[in-house]
C-alpha cells in the first residue's frame, strides 16, 4: 500500500489533494498520487468518500475527500514531491495500517486491502 509522510515522517497519510476546475473525482485521485508519490495508476474501483475539518492559516477548512483504488502503472516513488510531502512509501497492508495516522484514512485503507483481496483472487 502507497503511503506519504507529512511532517517528517510524523504523520503518514493517504495521498489526497484538491480536484481542479474541470476535473471528475476520479481524475483528481489518479493525478494527485502521480504528483505527490512519483507513482502512476489506473483507477480499480472507487472506494469511500470522507470529510472532516482542520484548521489553516488561523481558519477552519472543510474537507470532503473521495477515494479510489488504483492499480499500478507505472513510475518510483524516489520521485515524490519534496513540496508536497516528506516521504512516499510502499508498505505491505498490515504495515501500512499501522503506520496510517487517521483512524478514517485507516477504514478507507482496510476497504482498499478487501477490494484487492477480490481483485486479486
Amino acid at each position: 500500500m502507497l503511503l506519504i509522510s507529512l511532517k517528517e515522517g510524523s504523520r503518514w497519510q493517504l495521498p489526497k489533494g484538491r480536484i481542479e476546475a474541470g476535473e471528475s473525482a476520479e481524475q483528481a485521485a489518479v493525478r494527485e498520487v502521480e504528483e505527490e508519490t512519483g507513482v502512476a495508476g489506473t483507477p480499480v474501483v472507487p472506494l469511500e468518500r470522507i470529510e472532516y475539518w482542520f484548521f489553516e492559516a488561523g481558519r477552519q477548512i472543510h474537507k470532503t475527500v473521495d477515494f479510489f483504488l488504483l492499480s499500478y502503472r507505472s513510475g518510483s516513488t524516489a520521485d515524490y514531491d519534496p513540496r508536497e510531502v516528506s516521504d512516499a512509501r510502499w508498505f505491505p497492508v498490515a504495515e501500512a495500517l499501522d503506520r496510517l495516522t487517521f483512524d478514517n484514512e485507516r477504514a478507507v485503507a482496510r476497504r482498499a486491502a478487501e477490494e484487492m483481496a477480490r481483485w486479486t483472487a
